[in-house]
């Protein structure tokens, strides 16, 4: 009979590129489960705890320290260790009162960047879709797999909704408050998630119109004038005049 469904483990060769794990020192590589984020584009909990914080020597370390509680993704202590952390997480360490937010990085795809721990109390999402519900409410779904349901007074008159797609949110967490609210609009700062451009900040300039979200071209202009291209569906909007969130010395300034 032939099987049903994934495998459960991953062989090192098969990783993403990013992962800061030595493919040929190592043959099994922790797999993230299903959650918030695909494999692709997440890192285990167990890796995020051993190789880049270094806070564990071996597997069995960091798991133990995942397994009581000592760490929280998005305000919430998770205790699996092939949980998967991606874009825009909040990681917190509450014994060291370290704080961290993923933010895309040039050349290593993804960054763990330390915040300020008031900082730690939001994170942004991008609306990847829109949908009415029972009622004429509305429900966005975010780039994190969250659903936020925004209660309309009037289904045929619509008022409280604002919110368009890919346009990013504040959220509060763990409580799931929206705080602020950008659309994606010419003039508002951007960074670039994904492709030859990643970790890039600048302000959009131009969004040319097309068929597919993947081949519509966007412009942006970066802090020293100089102006570069790349899809939208790689942009992620995180502020208006000014980010909404730290971001890395020289990344906008």
């Amino acid at each position: 009979m032939a099987r049903m469904g994934g495998r459960r483990h991953l062989r090192s060769f098969a990783i993403p590129g990013f992962w800061p794990i030595p493919r040929k020192e190592q043959f099994w590589a922790p797999k993230p489960s299903p959650g918030p984020h695909p494999v692709e584009r997440s890192l285990p909990l167990l890796v995020v705890i051993r190789d880049i914080l270094k806070y564990a020597g071996t597997s069995r370390e960091a798991r133990r320290i995942i397994g009581r509680g000592a760490i929280m993704v998005d305000g919430k202590p998770r205790k699996d260790y092939t949980y998967p952390v991606g874009l825009m997480d909040v990681i917190e360490i509450p014994e060291t009162g370290e704080a961290y937010r993923v933010i895309p990085f040039p050349g290593s795809f993804f960054k763990l960047h330390p915040i300020p721990r008031e900082e730690a109390s939001f994170k942004l999402c991008r609306i990847e879709d829109k949908s009415t519900v029972k009622g004429g409410h509305v429900q966005l779904h975010f780039h994190d797999g969250r659903n936020h349901l925004i209660r309309v007074s009037d289904p045929t008159n619509p008022v409280e909704d604002k919110y368009r797609t890919l346009g990013t949110v504040k959220l509060a967490i763990p409580i799931q408050e929206i705080l602020d609210y950008v659309p994606l609009e010419n003039g508002k700062l951007a960074i670039v998630t994904s492709g030859r451009n990643v970790g890039r900040v600048g302000r959009i300039v131009e969004v040319k119109p097309g068929l597919r979200r993947y081949r519509r071209i966007v412009t942006l202009e970066d802090s020293r004038g100089e102006t570069f291209q790349t899809s939208l569906n790689y942009i992620f909007v995180i502020g208006d005049e000014k980010p909404l969130i730290s971001l890395p010395e020289g990344a906008w300034q």
